[in-house]
């Protein structure tokens, strides 16, 4: 995915008509979520890794005719039934791990932040903007991953919509705040993607991309059970089933948020 054009926040003008700083720290903030808004929506390739990829990939899936089996190993369920919740996790990973870093690295190191650092703009009202815009698209290709399996392969909505939806929040502040703290701890574009692969493919394996974490051995089921994707991926199944996520998943997720976000805002530095 390639790495949006980085900008500077329109500023308001004086009531004499010359340019002037933004006043207050919530117009700071809207200036540049505005800013990053229009950025975002001119990066189609972003976009559709973020939002149509993970569909794809439940479509490509579908399409084989043994994933639309049920079996008795999965408890009767089926290989696609399994694969909608890997889908939607990957959107959350795709977004906050391969897509956010690599933009705030570049203005950093274009040295827009710098310039940006002289501005009412605080570090956490760029990076609340980015988590925004990213954490958006990653729900709306949840939505969209949750369509296609429903319409074209059958498989059945979340039973617990309510218990669906608190861990599928928490599994996507959990990405954006490591996307954000990748981000936060790289000086340049090549390091922020290099240090974004590393993480992305661990938590791709732990959100069962390549096995289902349902159909793990139980150790390695327990193992990924402590990261927020192997967490957020057996939650959301029991959501899927009916059952309410149990707690523990929920707490991991949780966890994980409050201390990457955390991370990120302490040590995001302008330059």
């Amino acid at each position: 995915m390639t790495a949006a054009t980085p900008t500077t926040p329109a500023t308001p003008a004086t009531p004499g008509g010359a340019p002037g700083p933004v006043g207050r720290p919530a117009a700071a903030w809207r200036a540049v979520l505005r800013a990053e808004a229009r950025l975002f929506r001119r990066e189609p390739l972003a976009l559709f890794w973020i939002v149509l990829f993970p569909a794809l990939l439940v479509t490509i899936l579908g399409l084989v005719p043994a994933f639309r089996q049920p079996q008795a190993e999965l408890g009767g369920r089926r290989v696609i039934d399994l694969y909608v919740p890997v889908a939607v996790l990957l959107a959350l990973i795709l977004s906050g791990l391969q897509a956010m870093p690599p933009v705030l690295a570049g203005y950093r190191e274009r040295g827009i932040l710098r310039r940006m650092s002289t501005t009412p703009v605080r570090p956490g009202a760029l990076l609340a903007a980015q988590i925004l815009l990213h954490g958006a698209a990653a729900l709306g290709s949840a939505a969209l991953s949750l369509t296609v399996g429903r319409i074209a392969f059958g498989v059945a909505l979340p039973r617990q919509a309510p218990g669906y939806l608190l861990a599928l929040l928490l599994a996507a502040l959990a990405a954006l705040g490591a996307g954000a703290g990748v981000a936060a701890l790289s000086r340049t574009t090549k390091i922020a993607s290099t240090a974004a692969g590393a993480v992305t493919f661990p938590m791709m394996f732990g959100a069962g991309v390549w096995i289902p974490v349902q159909a793990m051995p139980d150790l390695l089921r327990s193992i990924v059970s402590g990261t927020p994707f192997g967490a957020g991926a057996q939650a959301l199944g029991q959501a899927a089933a009916g059952d309410w996520p149990s707690w523990s998943h929920l707490g991991v997720m949780a966890l994980w948020a409050v201390v990457l976000t955390g991370t990120a805002s302490r040590w995001f530095r302008w330059a």
